[in-house]
């Protein structure tokens, strides 16, 4: 089966992916387990990585099969048919209320991050962005789906630039329409936090001092 790295973590081990041989009726555990002692640069992040087996959050337990797909993903610093959420072309905030607008809502608001030129007492050159592309669209989606039982008249949009961005640009941006306006604001503030907290994309900061992944969220 195959492993996939991201971020940091395929940093310090050296490479994008890994082929594992695991026996029959093997779990994620054992899996983990032998990664760790063929690369010890896993180790340090023991206790930190969300698993995924075939673009699905997994627990240790989880017995695999020939053929899955595992991830190891860092902490993050954040459908056929549809639009991607995730992208390296720039953002678009009308691209996203045309998402979420229609008649019936009489509020909308909406959330814009941009990337800024300083951060840890540092002066920032640039970012860059990696991201799980099919987890994260998954779990971007799941964050509008938890919205949407949350407040059922609100509708919620979103999109994450990945790759190289300069000062000033967008990285993220966040659109939710509801009839009023107390649940729409609710809705865009619920859905960057989750966002920042779940979401398998990752920041690379170029500083004055060097370069480093920002790995903040447990």
């Amino acid at each position: 089966m195959r492993v996939l790295l991201f971020a940091g973590l395929r940093e310090a081990v050296g490479h994008k992916h890994l082929d594992l041989e695991l026996p029959e009726g093997a779990t994620l555990a054992e899996a983990v387990a032998r990664i760790e002692a063929g690369h010890p640069a896993v180790e340090p992040y023991r206790g930190r990585l969300v698993l995924s087996v075939n673009a699905e959050r997994a627990p240790l337990e989880q017995l695999l099969g020939d053929g899955d797909e595992i991830a190891l993903l860092p902490p993050v610093s954040g459908g056929a048919g549809r639009r991607p959420w995730v992208s390296a072309a720039p953002l678009s905030m009308d691209a996203l209320l045309a998402e979420v607008q229609g008649p019936e809502m009489g509020g909308v608001v909406t959330f814009t991050g941009i990337v800024r030129n300083h951060a840890r007492g540092e002066s920032i050159d640039h970012l860059e962005y990696e991201a799980y592309g099919e987890m994260a669209e998954a779990e971007m989606r799941k964050i509008a789906d938890r919205i949407a039982e949350r407040w059922p008249q609100v509708r919620c949009a979103m999109s994450h630039r990945v790759g190289r961005l300069a000062i000033g640009e967008p990285a993220v941006m966040i659109a939710a329409a509801g009839p009023h306006r107390p649940e729409a604001f609710e809705a865009c503030r619920f859905a960057i936090d989750t966002l920042k907290q779940t979401v398998p994309i990752w920041k690379k900061e170029f500083a004055t001092g060097g370069s480093y992944w920002v790995e903040e969220n447990p």
